[in-house]
């Protein structure tokens, strides 16, 4: 295998592993000042939660998507997070 093709698969498998275990959504909107949007949080944090669990189950096999949509949890959760903010600035 040329240092080409194995630099690449190199990567390839750094990003994935990297990926399926992206850090767990942080919940940091405040329940007082906006409890809809911490318990938006707390379910991201919830499905969040069974993903890894799915995986596990499955020892992983999930040609990427279950890593995916980890990742889209994530970012559900800092819109949230940044709704949060934007209502905090709007309401002065």
């Amino acid at each position: 295998m040329n240092k080409l093709t194995q630099a690449i698969l190199t990567a390839a498998l750094a990003a994935t592993a990297a990926s399926a275990f992206a850090a767990q959504p942080v919940r940091d909107v405040s329940g007082s000042r906006h409890p809809n949007i911490a318990a938006a949080q707390k379910l991201t944090d919830k499905a969040y939660q069974r993903i890894v669990a799915a995986q596990q189950a499955n020892e992983w096999d999930m040609d990427g998507h279950a890593a995916k949509a980890k990742d889209l949890l994530d970012q559900a959760n800092r819109e949230l997070k940044a709704a949060a903010e934007a209502a905090n600035q709007n309401h002065k």
